[in-house]
């Protein structure tokens, strides 16, 4: 029999079991699941079992190859950063918000002990993604501002709304590192608050959505179809834990 919940039933069945620690819940897995992937489509070279060992244990297993302490430290910060995702899913989405995200996540990494790099903040060197510039540092802040200012005038927030803020932030490109995966968080945040079924982007199709990124001014549609497959994917891990999700 499927659990039926009302008023943003999900995101208070994930705060609630994240409270609990309870194990084997869809909070458990989504935690893993999110994790691994999003840093895995950054270049990290833990497995799924190593992240699902780092949440369980608290610890790491080392197999063959020694593990980079990076991917460590940010597998643990993003677990956080979830975390912190959760307590101000219902929220307004603002720049402190987004600026919290890349804190938690970048905190005591490599990166972080750089001069120049500014955690929590936005970039001081000019960056390109791929072979397309970005938005360059001194008008960060403002174009970030604007998009935030636009989407809020929006009625109804839809996935096609929130995979277009994605499309605009990762061209802004705010930080120096770490836009994806804030980006990423951003995206399963705004799905809780506007009641739109979450997703999480499986490292397997980043060739996909790296597509959908790039050529999202002329073909909406390979990035949206990514995030649409991949709400598809959730909607089944709802489905095993017998969860309805009325969108």
């Amino acid at each position: 029999m499927h659990q039926k919940f009302e008023n943003n039933s999900l995101l208070y069945l994930l705060r609630e079991e994240k409270e609990m620690k309870l194990k084997g819940s869809i909070y458990h897995q989504t935690q893993v699941k999110f994790a691994y992937n999003s840093n895995h489509i950054e270049g990290s070279r833990l497995t799924e079992d190593q992240t699902r060992y780092i949440y369980e244990t608290n610890t790491i297993g080392v197999d063959k190859e020694p593990a980079n302490i990076d991917d460590i430290v940010e597998t643990v910060n993003h677990f956080q950063c979830f975390d912190y995702m959760l307590e101000c899913a219902s929220d307004e989405l603002t720049e402190d918000i987004i600026k919290k995200f890349h804190l938690i996540l970048k905190s005591n990494t490599s990166d972080s002990r750089k001069s120049w790099f500014v955690v929590g903040g936005y970039k001081e060197r000019p960056n390109i993604v791929g072979d397309t510039p970005t938005t360059p540092p001194g008008k960060v802040q403002s174009e970030i501002q604007q998009l935030i200012n636009e989407y809020h005038k929006k009625n109804k927030v839809t996935i096609y709304d929130i995979v277009e803020f994605h499309y605009r932030f990762e061209k802004i490109h705010p930080f120096q590192d770490g836009n994806g995966r804030v980006g990423r968080l951003i995206m399963f945040k705004e799905c809780l608050k506007h009641d739109v079924v979450p997703f999480i982007i499986d490292e397997k199709h980043k060739m996909f959505y790296y597509r959908g990124l790039k050529e999202f001014k002329s073909e909406r549609g390979y990035l949206i179809d990514t995030c649409l497959s991949a709400q598809d994917r959730y909607k089944e891990l709802l489905n095993y834990f017998e969860i309805d999700y009325v969108e």
